[in-house]
């Protein structure tokens, strides 16, 4: 799995637990962090695929990362009808 990507992030220079908050006000300050980063999509998509369950990732939360895992297993069950 190509991760190169992850040195330019902008969470390469922010400690880890920035985006393995406790509570919803980190999770608001790790969201902020990926608003402007460049690899915010290749982030997301390394947690989905990697079915990361912890942490911040490419802006979403576990809780938003499960519900777009939700919304394409729907679609391609959808597809296949």
């Amino acid at each position: 799995m190509d991760t190169i990507w992850m040195a330019q992030g902008n969470c390469a220079d922010a400690p880890p637990s920035t985006f393995f908050p406790s509570d919803g006000v980190g999770v608001e300050v790790a969201r902020r962090i990926c608003g402007t980063c460049p690899v915010k999509d290749q982030c997301l998509e390394h947690a989905l695929e990697s079915r990361i369950d912890h942490g911040v990732w490419g802006g979403c939360s576990e809780r938003e990362r499960r519900r777009i895992l939700k919304r394409r297993r729907d679609l391609a069950l959808s597809a296949t009808r």
